[in-house]
């Protein structure tokens, strides 16, 4: 495998170091040999770091015998091919500073998920990182776990690289450990059993030997032939996957204590008072085409976690589609992979309060029609993905669910996006599961934008939290210095380098804190007003059980049926083949026709459950008298959306029926008061790097608060903006902000937003007098929504017009109020009218 420029970079460092350490090593034994005395104050690793890095600051390390130890980090971020460089490392420290090739290798890691990776990699004759390490020793490599003997023979003839676990090296309770434990197996690094002197010997050479018995007992010394022991007498090179993680006291004194006669360490994140020999930016992994940028995320402002599961099933289909189009050019096969976090896998943990695994699962195949046989599950008690090769053509996973388990050390670079169905008070979802996306496909860009950039899907997150949160993961992955390559894709969402601030009223303006109310259309109850509700005041009205579903029974149903294969394996006769296929029997498979899951999707939209169980029921039976039951079951999911669709449209047509007559009837209060209608904020909280200015660059001045935005507001509003501060008789104005400030509650569903607020000056009082709400629009926006504006606002100026506020609300006389459309090709016109 050709070397990236990076790891090349990184190789070439590390040769300069060992060769500076070999000539330190060799000065330092011919002075111990000659002048004991003075070697003891020599620190030959520090002067050699101190040579060939001139860097003087240096972090001595010792191993069990209280020798100085060489004790190097390479910082390499995620996805930059660490286990790769720690194949050629230890090729060069074998052949540089040990002056051999062979020996043994200790190659610690820190969790089982990087293990079986790891050790199934080099096990793998075809594998680069056992070509590289065959290269090295000549053809002569031994793999071992620790569950594997070897003898004094296999480590002087062979390169022997024995992998081990860090929980297993971690000698908190050594008596328990089998590491620690005397084993037969190691004998051959040990004098005979009855050989005293020998054992004795032994024990002066390396004091640090676990032994049964103490020189002073009857028979003597009596050291433990365990795996432990043999590591302390063979004096291994260590290198540590993950280095960061084994700096626990009880970890670093184990592997310490086993003598080691240098120790390599590869992290994203070395921790303080490492000696970082060279350090990998994302930026140079990002130029060599290893990773995945930009970040693209979507912070979903549903409540439903479903919303946000489908946005993400819609974006991979997309990426699919687009690998696809690059297999079919290019010959090499992509599949898109979505990772899911859940807040439950436990088979036990189903629960109406957490997202459950089984839920989001249940989603994709009924509402979504992923077959099951695309999504897996990974977790602690049920593994789908456990031995199966993600990357190969047949391979049906699409999806993989989980809640930790893909953490740390799970790599697959098909993986694209990332959703995160957590509590949003959660942040170690994103934190932790970020670098699993960020692998670009065999290293190499595709140089198709959408295959070349990784997605992250949430929903109700804070959205500061969020960007801090991802880039915490970017951190944590040694990723930091690209954190600023996150992508918003949608509105309201922090962006990495936007800065937030919090803006207030104008101190000519400070007197109206708390005093500007806007009205609102209410509906009086017994004793109190509350504010219109589309929901309870008009959707009610509708009249569900005299809508008319016969029109169901039309839909054409696939009489298609699944067809499932099961397959029986038994145990093998022949040796060479552990299990064989013993039995093969297919089977029809439908869905099943859930009355109870139909009412739950129905209720969306048609808001009494009785009635939705009644009229799915109605749907089922009609549909039953034209197809067979297991055809309806097998169409149960294409069923549900065509209801859904249907109760949409007859929602619709009610709005649409639905007139100003009838809204006026219904409630119609149009008022202010101390409860009911809008106060305007006294201050807020922007994302912003941009002040919007005047046109000859001069600032904003009656803009209600001290600070405008420029990032939000297109250009037409931009130009109404500006032209109301420059007019002499208005006294301040507010952009009025989407889905957040003040909005009218008309008789169709969708909430209207009015885009500015602005008042003029009250004559000869130091007050404002009337209140100017205006909505700007395009001029290709002349539609039917917009009539429906017009209409609505008409309405508030009738009404308001009508209204003696001050009767109505003390702290709000002598106000007027007036609403106004105001299109492209005339607001100018509209508001010199207006300030006439």
């Amino acid at each position: 495998m050709r070397l990236k420029h990076y790891q090349d970079k990184v190789l070439e460092e590390l040769k300069d170091y060992l060769g500076a350490l070999a000539d330190a090593k060799k000065e330092f034994e011919e002075i111990a040999e000659l002048k004991p005395h003075l070697a003891k104050h020599i620190n030959f690793p520090k002067e050699a770091w101190e040579k060939s890095t001139g860097r003087i600051v240096y972090s001595s390390k010792t191993n069990g015998l209280d020798e100085p130890m060489p004790d190097i980090y390479l910082k390499v971020p995620t996805g930059g091919g660490k286990t790769l460089l720690a194949c050629h490392a230890i090729d060069n420290i074998q052949k540089t500073y040990l002056k051999k090739q062979t020996g043994l290798v200790l190659w610690v890691v820190p969790s089982t998920q990087i293990y079986r990776q790891t050790i199934k990699a080099l096990k793998d004759r075809n594998h680069p990182y056992r070509q590289v390490l065959d290269i090295s020793s000549g053809g002569r490599t031994l793999i071992k776990e620790k569950t594997e003997m070897f003898n004094r023979l296999d480590v002087e003839e062979h390169l022997v690289v024995l992998l081990l676990m860090l929980p297993s090296a971690n000698r908190q309770n050594k008596e328990t450990l089998k590491v620690f434990r005397d084993q037969g197996g190691f004998t051959d690094f040990f004098p005979r059993e009855d050989d005293f002197q020998g054992h004795k010997k032994l024990k002066e050479l390396l004091p640090n030997l676990d032994c049964f018995t103490t020189e002073m007992e009857v028979f003597g010394t009596q050291i433990k032939t365990s795996l432990g022991n043999t590591l302390k007498v063979l004096r291994p090179l260590v290198v540590i996957d993950e280095g960061h993680r084994a700096y626990g006291e009880n970890a670093r004194n184990t592997i310490r204590n086993f003598n080691p006669r240098f120790i390599l360490e590869l992290s994203a994140t070395p921790p303080p008072n490492s000696n970082e020999l060279v350090k990998i930016t994302g930026r140079e992994l990002h130029e060599e085409e290893m990773i995945k940028l930009d970040i693209h995320l979507t912070n979903k402002t549903s409540l439903d976690w479903q919303d946000t599961l489908l946005a993400s099933f819609e974006k991979r289909n997309n990426l699919e589609k687009r690998a696809k189009e690059y297999e079919a050019n290019t010959g090499e096969y992509i599949r898109p992979i979505c990772l899911i976090q859940v807040e439950r896998t436990g088979k036990d943990q189903r629960d109406k309060k957490f997202i459950h695994a089984e839920d989001a699962k249940e989603y994709l195949i009924k509402k979504c029609n992923v077959p099951e046989s695309h999504i897996a599950i990974k977790s602690s008690e049920k593994d789908d993905i456990e031995g199966i090769d993600l990357f190969a053509n047949d391979c049906d996973i699409r999806y993989i669910i989980t809640k930790q388990a893909l953490q740390e050390g799970w790599d697959c670079s098909f993986a694209y996006v990332l959703t995160i169905l957590t509590n949003p008070s959660s942040a170690t979802g994103i934190t932790q599961l970020v670098g699993r996306i960020l692998r670009q496909p065999f290293a190499r860009k595709t140089k198709i934008q959408d295959l070349d950039e990784c997605y992250v899907f949430t929903f109700q997150q804070n959205a500061k939290s969020l960007v801090s949160d991802i880039k915490k993961g970017l951190e944590d992955e040694g990723l930091g210095d690209i954190a600023g390559r996150i992508v918003s894709d949608e509105a309201g969402t922090d962006v990495g380098g936007v800065k937030e601030r919090e803006i207030q009223y104008r101190s000519g303006f400070k007197k109206f804190e708390g005093k500007i109310y806007l009205p609102k259309f209410v509906v009086q109850e017994t004793e109190s007003w509350r504010n219109l509700n589309f929901e309870i005041d008009i959707l009610s009205e509708i009249d569900w059980e005299g809508i008319n579903i016969d029109e169901i029974q039309n839909l054409s149903l696939q009489n298609k049926l699944s067809k499932e294969q099961e397959i029986v394996l038994g145990l093998s006769n022949e040796e060479q083949e552990l299990l064989r296929e013993t039995g093969r029997a297919e089977k029809t498979g439908t869905l099943e026709i859930d009355e109870v899951f139909l009412t739950r999707q129905i209720t969306e939209i048609v808001p009494n459950p009785w009635y939705c169980f009644q009229i799915g029921k109605k749907a089922i039976d009609l549909l039953q008298t034209k197809y067979d039951r297991e055809t309806v079951a097998t169409n149960f999911v294409f069923i549900i959306e065509e209801l859904k669709r249907f109760w949409i449209r007859s929602a619709i047509a009610y709005q649409n029926k639905f007139s100003e007559n009838d809204y006026r009837q219904k409630l119609c209060f149009f008022l202010i008061e101390s409860k009911g209608g809008f106060v305007l904020p006294s201050r807020i909280k922007v994302k912003s790097n941009k002040q919007l200015v005047r046109n000859d660059n001069t600032s904003i001045q009656r803009s209600l608060f001290d600070y405008v935005p420029e990032e939000n507001i297109n250009d037409l509003e931009k130009s109404v903006a500006i032209y109301l501060d420059e007019q002499e008789k208005l006294l301040w104005w507010y952009r009025n902000m989407s889905r957040q400030d003040y909005h009218i509650q008309g008789w169709k569903q969708n909430k209207i937003y009015p885009d500015f607020i602005a008042t003029d000056k009250q004559a000869e009082k130091d007050d404002y007098g009337t209140v100017y709400v205006l909505e700007t629009k395009g001029i290709y926006l002349r539609n039917e929504d917009t009539k429906y504006k017009q209409d609505v606002f008409a309405l508030c100026n009738e009404l308001g017009a009508k209204k003696a506020w001050k009767e109505l609300f003390d702290e709000f006389p002598d106000h007027d109020f007036q609403f106004q459309v105001v299109f492209e090709d005339e607001w100018q016109t509209k508001i010199n009218e207006l300030m006439a």
